[in-house]
């Protein structure tokens, strides 16, 4: 994106996911964006990666992009194109993830292709990133005319938010984001990686899910907070920086929004943003639960001579809750360290070997692994609740 120039974002409300409102208020926002005709040309291919975490989760949970939104979404497509592919990267389990949210029978009722991306395969891609030089990225993506990318608002315990660009690392394979998260432990490394993966795919459009946020220990242990918004924009990185602001966070203190704009990859400056539809002011929320602060965040903040002080003191970190811990394993099988492990029945957190990358606590579905600070953190929080953004870039 060229220097200076503004972005486009477009407001719309809805009260819930019932199909007609819900519909209308994503026709709305699209119509605000010049409407679908000026996005794709007719016929094309477009692909649509989802929100969808595993392990399988329903979808009032708020831990997936809701089945009916996609639906809104899809519908409004359909008047373009047929080819239609709707997907993102499920771990196998037991159960049907696509069924248990009820993406397989919303697919199914509109005739959309519905793909697990470990079946259809990766592709190795060259990156001409800040960190990586080159990735395996979801086939689908990469062979697609256009990408529409459907993130979820919500908070994020490593990334201490996730939207449009954290949503496009799903298109890697599972075990090399597992393996990123060991490699690139470091906020400025981790999140510059996820800009050159946003940079790579650039989709055509992005519409998040804020109909029902999730707030607190996001992105999949955090409550359910309803918002009625629908954001539209061809820049992902501006609809992160408005749904940002409607939370009350501000954008350049998201790391992703803020190396995105100081690449030029999107626009995360409020000032260079028009926002159309509702009002920004009108949907704005003043009490949205924020996570823990990251211990990246910390340590950034800190001194150098006191970094390993701040890591050990003031660092949330993953801690099992032995009496809700079902023993699935879960946590064992996404930990990049081992640092997580099954022992009597019960998961264990080798403390040393854990590098704070929350993975365990993502996938998690029973409240078995909390995010806990030490005694002095905990002191000191009301200090750490919202950090100050840094415009600088990594």
């Amino acid at each position: 994106m060229a220097s200076g120039e503004r972005a486009v974002v477009a407001l719309g409300r809805a009260s819930g996911y019932e199909e007609a409102e819900l519909r209308a208020a994503v026709e709305g926002a699209l119509d605000a964006l010049g409407g679908v005709e000026g996005l794709f040309r007719g016929g094309a291919r477009v692909f649509v990666k989802v929100n969808h975490l595993s392990p399988p989760s329903p979808p009032e949970r708020a831990i997936v992009t809701h089945p009916h939104f996609a639906a809104a979404v899809l519908s409004a497509l359909q008047d373009l194109t047929p080819h239609l592919t709707v997907g993102d990267d499920l771990h196998p389990s037991a159960e049907d993830g696509f069924a248990v949210s009820g993406y397989r029978e919303v697919c199914s009722r509109l005739g959309v292709r519905l793909v697990n991306l470990r079946e259809t395969g990766f592709v190795r891609v060259p990156v001409d990133g800040a960190v990586l030089r080159e990735a395996y990225l979801a086939r689908e993506a990469i062979e697609a005319d256009f990408v529409v990318n459907l993130p979820k608002l919500k908070t994020h315990s490593l990334t201490l938010f996730t939207g449009a660009v954290k949503n496009l690392y799903g298109l890697l394979p599972g075990g090399l984001r597992v393996a990123y998260h060991g490699q690139y432990k470091g906020p400025e490394e981790f999140n510059g990686l996820l800009v050159d993966l946003y940079a790579v795919i650039r989709p055509a459009l992005t519409v998040m899910d804020g109909v029902v946020a999730m707030e607190g220990a996001g992105p999949a242990g955090g409550h359910p907070r309803p918002l009625g918004v629908v954001l539209a924009s061809r820049d992902g990185v501006a609809v992160d920086a408005v749904a940002c602001r409607l939370i009350g966070l501000d954008p350049l203190a998201v790391r992703t929004t803020r190396y995105a704009h100081a690449r030029g990859v999107g626009v995360g400056d409020l000032a260079a943003i028009e926002v159309v539809g509702e009002r920004l002011e009108s949907m704005a929320v003043q009490d949205f639960k924020l996570p823990p602060l990251p211990a990246g965040e910390i340590v950034g903040r800190a001194p150098r001579f006191l970094a390993r002080w701040a890591t050990s003191g003031l660092a949330v970190r993953p801690a099992v809750v032995g009496r809700a811990c079902v023993g699935c394993g879960a946590c064992a099988r996404i930990c990049p360290t081992g640092a997580a492990r099954l022992s009597g029945g019960k998961a264990r957190i080798d403390r040393r070997a854990c590098i704070r990358c929350m993975c365990c606590h993502e996938v998690c579905r029973y409240g078995a692994i909390a995010l806990r600070r030490p005694v002095l953190g905990r002191a000191l929080r009301p200090l750490l609740r919202r950090p100050r953004p840094r415009r600088t870039g990594p």
